[in-house]
């Protein structure tokens, strides 16, 4: 299954505006997402920014509407039923190819995040727009502004895969364990303890054993990702061994799916989520359970 998704994993710009043309094969099922999302404290609203400029026929998915409300951490996965009438609602159904995207100035920020989360669903047809909005605007490519008109309902079914997402009290039992490797994707200064976290009342630092890979890591200067023969190497020169089962983490969920597909195309589908990430580890953490160079946890 791995070699016949791997091409379409990650699509060109000029992809997908030849695949929006109505003679085009994917005519009728071809369904684009603007997954954008904005740290806190960013000053970025990302449903105006999608009013302002997006790709022709794209819907805005909202990853924190589509998440567990119910739960003290930011947009935490949503029940399948929840993501299920998520999805119908923009015209997503199970014959559809996604294409997901982002608006962000790093070329892919939150899109994987969506890319990920289709994939726990049980719907493998979905790519990501290699380079984001970025690399479609550098193209030249037109955009459209306002809201799409409102799609035909679809009927999407969903069942989650939880064998690919982790709580926290196995990643509890991993500091012990040590059966997975934890991969942190934030920027080092926020792993170290050294750099403010984006959310009010939580510290610097990282899980106790964890490796620090920044998702940046990943992408070139111009926002497009990195070939699997760079990925690899990056993964080697941290001491990241692919052959070994592995856990990504960042500070809320949405940073670390880029780990899950960085790890895919390198042919690894193995990747699990810690969906709480640094802010719930920190929330429940005992002070010796948090590392850093900073203030740590004290109490």
């Amino acid at each position: 299954m791995t070699h016949q998704l791997l091409p379409r994993t990650l699509v060109s710009p000029r992809w997908l505006w030849e695949a929006l043309r109505p003679s085009s094969a994917l005519s009728g099922r071809l369904r684009i997402l603007d997954a954008s999302w904005h740290l806190p404290k960013s000053g970025r609203d990302p449903w105006q920014e999608y009013k302002e400029r997006h790709i022709p026929n794209a819907y805005f998915f909202d990853i924190d509407a589509c998440s567990d409300r119910t739960s003290p951490y930011d947009h935490m996965l949503p029940k399948a039923d929840h993501f299920a009438e998520y999805t119908g609602r923009l015209g997503v159904s199970n014959s559809s190819h996604v294409v997901v995207y982002d608006a962000s100035d790093f070329g892919s920020h939150s899109a994987p995040r969506l890319w990920w989360m289709f994939r726990i669903f049980g719907h493998p047809q979905v790519s990501v727009l290699d380079g984001g909005l970025k690399a479609w605007l550098r193209e030249g490519l037109s955009v459209n502004s306002g809201k799409e008109p409102r799609p035909q309902l679809a009927e999407f079914r969903a069942q989650l895969d939880a064998a690919q997402v982790m709580g926290h009290e196995e990643m509890m039992e991993n500091t012990e364990s040590k059966k997975f490797q934890v991969v942190d994707a934030r920027a080092e200064g926020r792993y170290r303890g050294v750099e403010p976290e984006p959310r009010e009342g939580i510290e610097p630092g990282h899980i106790p054993g964890s490796l620090n890979l920044p998702f940046t890591s990943f992408l070139k200067e111009g926002g497009y990702e990195k070939s699997p023969d760079e990925i690899r190497l990056l993964f080697q020169e941290k001491g990241i061994d692919l052959s070994r089962p592995r856990v990504a983490t960042c500070g809320s969920g949405v940073t670390a799916c880029h780990v899950a597909l960085a790890s895919f195309l390198c042919g690894k589908e193995d990747t699990i989520i810690y969906d709480g990430s640094w802010v719930e580890w920190y929330m429940r953490a005992r002070p010796q359970d948090v590392v850093s160079e900073g203030r740590g946890k004290t109490v």
